[in-house]
């Protein structure tokens, strides 16, 4: 009956959790805490935190198989999907405050800069994972295919570091980009060293 309670309880106070970024966002700019630079600050913190929910999404299934605790799995959908909301808020920050929302521009500005193409990509590899990430997707494309498609998000974070690396390239501050690329890569490592065990113990 605890558990019950708990995990009721855990999804609004994870969604509640979740937008209390926003919430923040919102209140600094709205009260000229957000710097000299409000713009950039609004592009820099939504995609501080796509980063910071990549590494909430993919730090649930290693939690969940330590703790040996199940229901953590429920809230991986939750935490993916505010991550392509932020990730979203990223990019429509990105097309209005520096590009006015010019398509043309936009183009030629994720063409010609690799930061900007490689983020680009990471979005679109994203789109598809949240499209799909409902029952009935599960259930129309079939359990085996659907695991598949949503393995796609260990090319996200390889991305999304990339990107993060190159836009700090320019100022050469790479402290930040270290701490995301070690927790990431930490989490990727688990799940190849969980593979690599399951292939030693499975027959040849």
């Amino acid at each position: 009956m605890n558990k019950f309670l708990l995990h009721t309880a855990a999804k609004p106070v994870l969604f509640l959790l979740s937008l209390a970024p926003l919430a923040w966002l919102v209140y600094l700019v709205a009260t000229q805490g957000a710097g000299a630079n409000p713009q950039e600050f609004v592009i820099r913190s939504t995609g501080d935190w796509t980063l910071r929910f990549l590494c909430i999404v993919l730090t649930i299934t290693p939690l969940r198989t330590l703790a040996k605790w199940p229901a953590l799995a429920r809230m991986r959908r939750m935490a993916g999907l505010f991550m392509y909301f932020y990730v979203v808020l990223h990019l429509l920050s990105y097309s209005w405050f520096d590009m006015g929302f010019e398509l043309a521009d936009i183009a030629k500005d994720i063409a010609k800069r690799p930061f900007i193409l490689v983020g680009f990509a990471a979005f679109v590899l994203l789109t598809p994972l949240a499209v799909t990430s409902f029952n009935r997707a599960i259930k129309y494309m079939g359990a085996k295919r659907w695991q598949t498609l949503h393995k796609a998000v260990y090319a996200v974070a390889g991305l999304a570091v990339l990107h993060f690396f190159w836009m700090r390239a320019g100022k050469n501050n790479f402290a930040e980009v270290a701490v995301y690329a070690a927790v990431l890569g930490s989490l990727l490592g688990w799940r190849l060293w969980q593979y690599a065990k399951k292939r030693a113990k499975s027959p040849a």
